[in-house]
């Protein structure tokens, strides 16, 4: 046989055995460079986070919340030996254009194997990431987190799709505070855009469910722009329930900044009756008088346990924040929560993924995962893609300091439709 034949047949049965012995050696796992983001000491991860909006308004310490859960992670040694690489997160300025560009960077340029936290009411880059098998965690307010199979929300899909079910939370909550929902009225105002419309629909078929009578539902805040005169919607609102009176309750499914214009108003205008939000549960704007009176006596939708909750899964929270924040005593937000979650999903599942890690053994792991008592109640996957894990509570806004109005609670889902 000619001798650069063999040589050629030495070297390549070197190379098989030397493979052969490594593979061995890590037991036999295949987890390496062929796995995006993963190596056989880290896990790559990165966020898509709004940090800063035209409003003012910010998610920025969704950053935070899910540093201090990695950090936790890393110091407990990682997930099945791999530290957490966390790059922290891109901010999309709200702007679908920048969502995309910051999903696109995340993968191919710092080539992450994860996306986790994503939060922004915009969420361009869904399509991109799941087509490109991203597993992505986050605030499921969006349509792209009901659905799609690399995409979960923290807390479920709050986005009702067909055939699916509507969360009860936000009705049944308020009617407690009300006494009952029967006889009741309620108003709901929306911004004039997609999300908008959409939870105009969507709570007032809630809201009639639970037994409320929904007298005004209405999109019409220009999204683009804050009014700078709200009369013209609350003399609307405050003529809408029965006979020409004011409804039991105004319920606002808007971000804080127009919040405070419109219940400033509401409140010059002589309403007394229960004012609601999903947003506004954040100390930190009680820093400014005009805000604080603004938001008084508010009610405030959450689909996580209060701050104000003592269980072992709150303290272990306020732990993990105060390390990351450098052992100073930050005031608690709900973005820090939503961060702190969606990397306490993804940490999960790829726990059960097992030492082997890939896209692959990730969604398998996620199909069939639930565990019980977290900080957003019980969650399972893939229910998680088709509806809300169903669990809240309120809190009300008292002389600068909030209390819980009504506890955290699961609440049974209605069909949507």
């Amino acid at each position: 046989m000619p001798r650069p034949l063999l040589r050629t047949i030495a070297a390549a049965f070197t190379l098989l055995l030397v493979t052969a012995c490594n593979s061995a050696s890590s037991g036999g796992t295949t987890t390496s460079s062929s796995v995006r983001g993963v190596t056989a000491d880290t896990v790559k991860v990165g966020g898509i986070v709004s940090m800063t909006t035209a409003s003012g308004y910010s998610k920025k310490d969704t950053d935070l919340g899910a540093r201090a859960r990695y950090d936790r992670a890393n110091a407990e040694g990682g997930i099945n030996g791999r530290k957490i690489e966390y790059l922290g997160a891109e901010d999309d300025g709200q702007d679908p254009a920048k969502n995309l560009a910051a999903a696109r960077k995340l993968v191919q340029q710092d080539k992450v194997f994860a996306v986790s936290p994503m939060s922004s009411v915009t969420f361009a880059g869904a399509d991109f990431l799941n087509g490109q098998k991203v597993p992505t965690v986050g605030w499921g307010t969006l349509p792209s987190f009901c659905g799609p199979e690399y995409i979960y929300g923290f807390n479920g899909c709050l986005v009702p799709t067909p055939g699916g079910t509507l969360n009860q939370t936000w009705p049944e909550g308020l009617a407690a505070v009300l006494g009952g929902a029967r006889g009741k009225s309620v108003a709901l105002i929306a911004g004039d855009n997609d999300a908008g419309k959409f939870g105009i629909r969507t709570f007032t078929q809630g809201f009639k469910a639970a037994g409320f009578q929904v007298p005004y539902a209405k999109a019409v805040v220009p999204a683009t722009s804050m009014p700078s005169d709200w009369s013209a919607y609350t003399k609307e609102i405050l003529r809408s329930g029965p006979g020409g009176r004011a409804p039991d309750a105004v319920v606002s499914v808007m971000q804080t900044p127009y919040n405070i214009g419109l219940f400033t108003a509401l409140k010059r205008s002589g309403f007394k009756g229960v004012i609601s939000d999903p947003t506004d549960y954040d100390p930190g704007l009680l820093a400014k008088d005009a805000t604080r009176q603004a938001l008084d006596g508010v009610h405030v939708l959450l689909q996580f346990q209060p701050f104000e909750a003592d269980s072992p899964a709150m303290r272990q929270f306020k732990a993990d924040i105060e390390k990351a924040a450098g052992g100073k005593d930050v005031p608690l937000n709900m973005h820090m929560l939503t961060g702190y979650m969606s990397a306490d999903l993804f940490l999960s599942i790829a726990a059960k993924a097992g030492k082997d890690l890939t896209v692959e053994s990730f969604q398998k792991a996620a199909s069939g995962f639930s565990d019980t008592g977290t900080l957003v109640g019980d969650r399972a996957e893939p229910k998680g893609q088709k509806e809300s894990f169903g669990c809240g509570a309120l809190v009300r806004l008292k002389n600068g300091r909030y209390e819980v109005a009504v506890p955290f609670k699961c609440y049974p889902p209605i069909p949507f439709g």
